[in-house]
């Protein structure tokens, strides 16, 4: 997995002044080296320049990027993020159509591929992806995004030029880009946050390339257009084939995913989707009489701390011992104690260059971290509860009849705490409601479909267009940044377009959650595990953490010089942090409640502080 970066104008000469556009490629890359400590390297050509920073997966001597093949007359230069899981086979085609292949990268198979069959091979690469070509030829930069958007891709224009970077921070590499939020950047940050809107970068002026799109740049214009779209048909499969159909899209990804030429593992929580990976990965490895390492994560004195809600029923280290047991694995218990928590607090604002999910995404940082001193590659069983109905919010009605994100219901922590003055300038609930209804009004509706199906399908789209891809965001920062390559099975495309239009009868058999899933693992699973009702990814409940976060927005409210002091109102945030922290529904989800918005807060602060942003309103 890797960083890359770039630039192109046709109306500048690169080449006539190296030396200085060299550097903005090295800084570019030195911006996101986490993303690929191993190596790194830049190309420039005349109206082109590509960084790259790698991390040695596959291949490991001799994927060295950017890379530059040729085929007959044409030649072309790729610098790539991501892993393809059907390489081998779309090598083996490449190589029967008279491709020269010198490595057994998959970087050379995209490139080949390219220069071969055009844009539209990547209609041919199960993966996770991110990478930008350079056609010398047709004097033409692609950019391309895997289906699902795991890999990240943000690109602005200053004036003729475009640029690109797989993170923010390395599009404020390229002279003269600063950051600036404006007025709708700050209805992100307050009424969405912590998701954003699809396409958009948050920052002024700067866009995400949407998963499944490909953007075409040559000089005077550029066209983004998509090369993959979710596509609604009727399902003609009898129960038995489905669950049989769902069980080998499952187990085929997580095998695909085993991909790699160093020791992969897995994340480990005792609920049915990491469970699941975990046990495909063990019986794969014991074939080969190897043993899988897995790791878990929870918080130092949970257990002393912890009280069952309906969000968080049971704590996982029981399950975890029990799934230990089953698949023999070699594990390790990871804690994080309320310091680290804090610290990585800001670490994780870092990672993602936004505000993030407070402590749920600093957690996830620091656990990334330990996790990477022994491995690169992670197996997760991320996205199984937005392509199979697991969240609260599919089954409940008050969601079926509320006009607003499911996950969102309650705005008013949103508002708040912001000063007046700002208020009045912000709209913040007509934004976040006007991105709702966009989505909703994308929703691909089956020909017919109406009434409860027809609101599932929206649901369900709306947590692939915007929860999913919090998360997926979440997970690409927080592992990219250590070092290590987090990977998604349950993100394959042929398992989300198959599952996006198996009925809800079947999805959730006999009103069982992920009914349909639980089917598919049948003796790949214990029983009790397979049936443990859903909790969510761990967080602290120990009240001294609360009460550090509190005293630190004081703090930061206190000092005339913090950012925040020109948003947040100080007599508002008083009189809230008087009252008890969990004021009934979490204001994003179902983890990010009372001190998850002051650690947000905090998160803001730090964000405008340490990249001087300039707010426009």
């Amino acid at each position: 997995m890797c960083g890359i970066a770039g630039f192109s104008c046709f109306n500048v000469n690169y080449t006539e002044d190296a030396s200085r556009w060299y550097k903005v490629l090295q800084n570019m890359n030195r911006a996101q080296k986490h993303r690929g400590p191993d190596e790194d390297d830049v190309k420039l050509y005349k109206c082109c320049g590509l960084a790259h920073t790698r991390l040695s997966i596959l291949d490991l001597s001799n994927g060295r990027q950017p890379m530059t093949r040729q085929y007959g007359n044409r030649r072309a230069t790729i610098c790539y993020n991501g892993e393809i899981y059907n390489m081998p086979e779309l090598r083996k085609k490449l190589l029967a159509d008279g491709a020269e292949l010198s490595t057994a990268s998959d970087t050379e198979v995209i490139l080949m591929g390219y220069l071969l069959y055009g844009a539209d091979y990547v209609k041919q690469l199960n993966g996770i992806f991110a990478f930008a070509i350079w056609d010398e030829d047709k004097k033409r930069l692609f950019l391309f995004r895997d289906r699902m958007g795991v890999k990240p891709l943000f690109y602005t224009f200053y004036g003729n030029t475009l640029v690109f970077s797989s993170e923010l921070k390395g599009i404020f590499q390229f002279p003269n880009i600063k950051p600036t939020i404006d007025r709708e950047g700050l209805c992100e940050i307050f009424g969405l946050g912590p998701a954003k809107t699809y396409g958009k970068g948050v920052f002024k002026d700067i866009l995400e390339l949407q998963g499944g799109h490909m953007l075409e740049f040559y000089g005077s214009s550029y066209d983004v257009s998509p090369y993959w779209q979710l596509e609604s048909k009727a399902h003609g499969e009898t129960w038995e084939q489905t669950v049989e159909h769902t069980r080998c899209l499952v187990c085929d990804a997580v095998k695909l995913q085993m991909l790699s030429d160093v020791p992969v593992c897995t994340f480990l929580s005792g609920g049915i989707d990491s469970s699941l990976v975990t046990s495909i990965c063990a019986g794969e490895l014991k074939k080969q009489g190897k043993r899988l390492d897995t790791y878990s994560f929870d918080f130092k004195d949970n257990d002393v701390n912890f009280k069952a809600n309906s969000f968080q029923p049971s704590q996982d280290r029981p399950w975890v011992d029990k799934m230990i047991r089953f698949c023999r694995t070699n594990h390790q218990y990871l804690e994080c104690t309320n310091d680290r928590l804090y610290e990585y607090l800001f670490k994780a604002v870092d990672a993602r260059d936004l505000p993030c999910m407070a402590d749920v995404e600093a957690s996830m940082l620091y656990f990334c971290e330990k996790v990477s001193a022994n491995h690169k590659v992670a197996l997760t069983g991320e996205c199984a509860d937005e392509i199979f109905g697991g969240y609260p919010w599919f089954h409940k009605k008050e969601c079926f009849d509320a006009d607003c994100f499911p996950w969102s219901m309650d705005f008013t922590p949103r508002t708040m705490l912001l000063k007046d003055s700002v208020l009045e300038k912000l709209p913040l609930e007509e934004y976040a409601h006007e991105a709702y209804r966009r989505t909703v009004a994308e929703t691909p509706i089956l020909y017919g479909e109406k009434g409860e199906e027809k609101r599932r399908r929206e649901i369900s789209y709306l947590n692939l267009r915007w929860f999913m891809q919090t998360l997926l965001d979440r997970m690409d920062r927080t592992s990219m940044h250590t070092g290590l390559e987090a990977r998604v099975p349950f993100a394959d495309h042929r398992i989300v377009e198959y599952i996006w239009n198996v009925p809800w009868e079947m999805k959730c058999k006999d009103n069982v959650v992920k009914g349909l899933l639980r089917a598919a693992a049948q003796d790949l699973l214990p029983d009790d595990v397979l049936y443990r009702r859903k909790s969510p990814y761990p967080k602290t409940y120990d009240p001294k953490y609360e009460g550090l976060l509190k005293r630190e927005l004081l703090k930061a409210l206190s000092n005339s010089r913090s950012p925040l002091c020109g948003l947040i109102d100080r007599d508002k945030t008083e009189t809230f942090l008087q009252k008890p922290s969990d004021y009934g529904r979490p204001f994003y989800g179902q983890l990010m409640a009372g001190p998850q918005l002051v650690a947000y807060l905090l998160q803001v602060n730090y964000w405008l502080e340490k990249y001087e942003i300039e707010i426009i309103i």
